[in-house]
């Protein structure tokens, strides 16, 4: 069963909401989650209506069965420092070299090592272990970058142990592959049902395989409601008069021809045309997914926006679906 939980998705389909979402479902049954950001936009403290979150492990939410939610957001200066003093042992040093700006400037002229940083100190996480040698954490939810970016994101770590032969830094670069290439990680791909965030979640899982990294659920994000009658939409142009003698029936105009119940007809229908389209639309986009060969999990459209109750409804929903 996997244990760390990668979520992507194309900018503005919704993958920190559903990391979030994710992360309060896995909490349930009294278990512990940690929910990571590596791409310091503080989104995770906005969702949970709490403080920006700090560098350390917070505990930020109690789930519907008991279960806790905690929350870093990583920085990769930080775990510079962190990896610093855990294979060299510069303890002041490294804080020398931070005042003095150079590892700022080492995160930012190689931003291979930046990813590093942030995908090791996840998969860190996930290894962790009590003094009873029980795993800290239940699971691990990273809220990853964007669709585009993140097989790169991922595949670095192997880059760098193809580099760095031998020593520390080869030694942590193949740990943090052996996690990411195990039953124990999962990449989750967020979308909407419209075309461009289904054809580059389709791509995305493409190369995901295809860098032999494990890919997980597709979760098609705000995903409309169904409306009464929508069976009947194909043909209703066809049945004009039938829907004006409706009206007329209903104290909305005359029946004889080019009355004010045959005048209200044409734009509904016009209407009605377009929702046809776009469930037509939908339709096809859903039969796309569900033929990638990975499992598809739904999530509802919040009408009035994602707050924390909204944000609690969403991981019921994702604990009825998962596994």
């Amino acid at each position: 069963m996997s244990r760390l939980h990668v979520v992507t998705g194309k900018g503005g389909t919704g993958k920190t909401t559903v990391a979030a979402a994710l992360a309060l479902a896995l909490a349930g049954e009294g278990r512990r989650t940690l929910l990571v950001e590596v791409e310091g936009r503080q989104g995770i403290a906005q969702l949970f209506e709490t403080e920006p979150l700090p560098y350390e492990e917070r505990k930020i939410a109690v789930s519907h069965g008991g279960g806790e939610v905690y929350a870093l957001a990583i920085d990769a200066e930080r775990a510079l420092l962190d990896y610093l003093q855990m294979f060299y042992k510069l303890g002041s040093a490294g804080r020398a070299l931070k005042r003095l700006g150079a590892i700022d400037f080492a995160t930012t002229i190689a931003p291979g090592l930046r990813d590093v940083l942030l995908t090791g100190k996840a998969c860190e996480a996930v290894r962790r272990r009590d003094k009873h040698q029980r795993p800290v954490y239940d699971a691990v939810v990273m809220d990853a970058p964007p669709t585009g970016r993140i097989t790169r994101f991922l595949g670095v770590n192997e880059e760098v142990a193809g580099l760095a032969k031998v020593g520390p830094v080869h030694n942590q670069a193949q740990a943090v592959m052996r996690v990411l290439k195990s039953p124990e990680t999962a990449v989750h791909l967020v979308t909407l049902l419209e075309e461009m965030p289904v054809q580059e979640t389709v791509d995305g899982l493409a190369e995901l395989r295809a860098a032999g990294l494990p890919t997980g659920a597709l979760v098609v994000n705000m995903v409309r409601p169904s409306l009464p009658g929508e069976e009947h939409l194909d043909g209703a142009e066809e049945r004009t008069g039938d829907l004006a003698r409706a009206f007329a029936r209903a104290g909305l105009g005359g029946a004889r021809r080019g009355g004010r119940a045959e005048r209200l007809v044409a734009p509904l229908l016009a209407q009605g045309q377009e929702h046809a389209e776009r469930v037509r639309l939908e339709s096809g986009l859903r039969a796309e997914l569900h033929g990638q060969n990975a499992p598809v999990r739904e999530l509802s459209l919040l009408g009035e926006g994602v707050e924390l109750a909204g944000l609690y409804r969403l991981s019921s929903e994702l604990r009825e679906q998962w596994p």
